[in-house]
């Protein structure tokens, strides 16, 4: 545990002690107030919807660029063989990079606070899809960093490590819009591997198991991979 905590202590310092963390913040907050002001003073309505279906796509864009850099820049430059050397396990490192780009993540869906600040001096909120929405945002992002981090795993170089991600992401969110063109015995297995049809079903408020289950499951699966191919590196 203080292996993790040593190295989660040094990433969140090169995030926040370098432009990285500024720029992903400011970029995130300017799209999604887009979003929301428009919502708000064009459609007249206030509420989050708008907010909430645009940060997934948003995330596919953004999440890529947050987690490329955390390993392919580590065997790029050689320093990850200098990490090795002490006595600190794969997986822990992994873990450490993987929690300090969340902080990053959750830090910058929760400033989106200030829009439910503002929708709640006009009127009554349910807080159910509120809720819903932001823990759907957290388990979402929180998968599409376990894959970057695994796509940052695979190479030295950090636009490839951004391109993979970028694809991986891509093709997991799509699933459930391509069902039309998908044989009917495949259906209900293309939905479910889908990340957005599960975020859809927690944003509309309701927490069922199976889609927090999908999330997690995801989310370790990526790290275990991630954690493998860093280790790969001793059989070659």
């Amino acid at each position: 545990m203080q292996n993790i905590w040593a190295i989660f202590k040094k990433e969140l310092k090169l995030y926040f002690n370098s432009p990285i963390a500024y720029i992903v913040i400011t970029v995130f907050l300017m799209i999604t107030g887009w979003f929301f002001s428009s919502t708000l003073f064009i459609v007249n309505e206030a509420n989050l919807r708008s907010v909430f279906g645009a940060i997934p796509m948003i995330f596919i864009f953004v999440v890529p660029a947050i987690t490329m850099r955390l390993v392919a820049e580590e065997k790029r430059s050689g320093t990850i063989e200098l990490l090795m050397t002490m006595p600190v396990k794969d997986w822990e490192v992994i873990l450490a990079k993987y929690g300090a780009s969340l902080v990053l993540l959750v830090v910058s869906v929760l400033l989106t606070l200030a829009y439910l600040i503002t929708i709640s001096a006009l009127g009554d909120v349910d807080p159910g899809p509120i809720i819903g929405g932001y823990l759907g945002l957290i388990l979402m992002g929180g998968v599409f960093l376990a894959i970057g981090l695994f796509a940052s795993s695979l190479t030295k170089n950090q636009v490839v490590a951004y391109i993979i991600s970028f694809i991986i992401i891509f093709i997991l969110v799509m699933l459930d819009k391509i069902l039309v063109f998908v044989p009917d015995f495949l259906v209900s297995l293309f939905e479910y591997l889908s990340i957005d049809f599960h975020f859809n079903n927690i944003a509309r408020g309701v927490i069922d198991s199976r889609d927090v289950i999908y999330y997690l499951s995801v989310i370790v699966l990526a790290l275990y991979l991630a954690s493998w191919s860093l280790e790969s590196r001793k059989w070659k």
